[in-house]
């Protein structure tokens, strides 16, 4: 995206909508002289060439030989009150393929050049719209698959993490200034102002307490692999569509029914889970089924979590215990399903497995609340409530590791009576971190690869 970078003016235009048969698509544009240039493509140019930003023009697109391609809709905004700070023109129109794609030929080959991924977040960025943190959940909130997820973005986006950087840094400017002081005048020229030791504790205690929420707000954006394994007829199928509570795999007493691994989307209390019903583990000749068995064996061993269901009516097996023990030694966790407990022959389970029926729906609850414990670890408290900021961003984490690291260096340099230069630089160095964040201090290469993983459009 370097041309971007070096040409943030130019007529930029793309499909924000996916691309396929709908009711209607919308094609967003931004530059400078973008609504002029526009409008000698509309049958009411002067009317849409002098629109008041914040309006909605009705015409029609047409080509330079007056045909007309689409009725639209054309939503004016003027710099600097746009998205992107840039005027603009978001054109709504019928979301058939071969009208888009004629009027976005029609927009390129009139002055528009195709967007990059992101390249509109992108110029909202550098006309000053927004900080890097509320980019950045811009993407995040285009890619939440649960509505927790979407939650914990939009907080990010309304500034829950650029208002406490902001705190931070004018905190962290207040400690500056008073090591400047006395780097600045001499002792007998201006009262001593010591250097705030309990700000920089505090500071090092909050930042890294929004550090920490880092693997949270990955597992709720990012999601968790769960499978369910287990012997041939334990009931994985069932408890499979038992979640998902549709039936999505076939339930049968013939054994090896479930010859392949099958996966669907769940929600776990706001974590995202890729669900995994694999076929049943025993030891078989036919090629086909064999295969499937192997495939299974891939997917546990890189499983988030694995529920291991057992037939309660039968009990623990030679096979159930070594592929239990295998878990247990490469540290896979997994939490064991005792099912079938609604059969009269149902034998009492080992204190670690949950009891369930999937026919009665038993202990399904439970076990939901055990998985989600599990996948957490126990750790995620009000920041995966969405009350309080959580980020979800690598970047963001390893800055604020790197200011935490920094300002550990001011309090020990304190400590040690290190000379003033030296305590200087690391509070700067901290400060220059925390303006990454929020992008004041940002490198080119750095805008370059976050702005390419944003789809085209956005």
């Amino acid at each position: 995206m370097q041309h971007a970078l070096g040409l943030q003016n130019d007529c930029i235009a793309a499909l924000a909508t996916p691309l396929g048969e709908s009711a209607l698509a919308i094609i967003r544009t931004s530059g400078a002289g973008s609504i002029e240039k526009l409008a000698q493509l509309c049958d009411r140019p002067e009317k849409l060439s002098r629109a008041a930003g914040n309006t909605i023009l009705y015409g029609h697109i047409q080509d330079p030989q007056g045909s007309i391609i689409d009725q639209v809709l054309f939503s004016v905004f003027r710099a600097p009150h746009s998205y992107t700070g840039e005027d603009g023109v978001e054109i709504s129109c019928h979301g058939s393929i071969p009208g888009v794609q004629a009027i976005l030929e029609l927009l390129f080959s009139h002055g528009f050049r195709q967007a990059e991924g992101g390249e509109f977040t992108l110029r909202a960025f550098l006309n000053g719209k927004m900080d890097l943190t509320r980019a950045e959940a811009v993407h995040e909130i285009v890619s939440a698959r649960t509505k927790k997820a979407q939650s914990m973005a939009m907080a990010r986006l309304s500034g829950t993490i650029e208002e406490r950087i902001n705190t931070w840094k004018s905190e962290l400017t207040g400690v500056m200034a008073a090591v400047s002081v006395q780097l600045d005048y001499p002792e007998d020229e201006v009262e001593s102002q010591p250097i705030p030791e309990q700000t920089i504790r505090n500071l090092i205690t909050q930042i890294r307490e929004l550090s920490s929420t880092y693997l949270t707000g990955r597992l709720f954006q990012q999601g968790a692999l769960v499978a369910l394994a287990g012997r041939t007829n334990a009931g994985k199928s069932s408890l499979f569509n038992a979640f998902l509570r549709e039936d999505r795999s076939i339930v049968s007493e013939i054994h090896g029914t479930t010859r392949d691994y099958i996966e669907a989307p769940l929600s776990l209390q706001g974590i995202p889970i890729r669900l995994v019903d694999t076929a049943g583990l025993r030891r078989i000749d036919e090629l086909i089924e064999s295969e499937g068995i192997r495939r299974t064996t891939r997917v546990v061993e890189s499983a988030d979590l694995v529920v291991y269901v057992v037939d309660g009516s039968v009990g623990l097996e030679e096979e159930d215990l070594q592929h239990i023990e295998g878990m247990k030694s490469r540290g896979t966790s997994w939490v064991g399903v005792w099912n079938k407990c609604d059969k009269k022959d149902y034998n009492p389970p080992p204190e670690e497995f949950i009891q369930l029926s999937t026919q009665r729906g038993q202990g399904i609850m439970e076990l939901q609340q055990v998985m989600y414990h599990r996948i957490t670890g126990g750790q995620i408290g009000s920041a995966g409530d969405g009350g309080d900021a959580v980020i979800d961003s690598a970047r963001q984490h390893r800055l604020l590791e790197e200011c935490a690291e920094f300002l550990g260096h001011v309090e020990q340099g304190i400590a040690d009576q290190m000379p003033l230069d030296v305590i200087a630089l690391d509070v700067q160095g901290a400060l220059n971190s925390l303006g990454e964040i929020t992008g004041e201090v940002t490198r080119e290469d750095v805008l370059d690869r976050m702005f390419s993983g944003f789809c085209v459009g956005k």
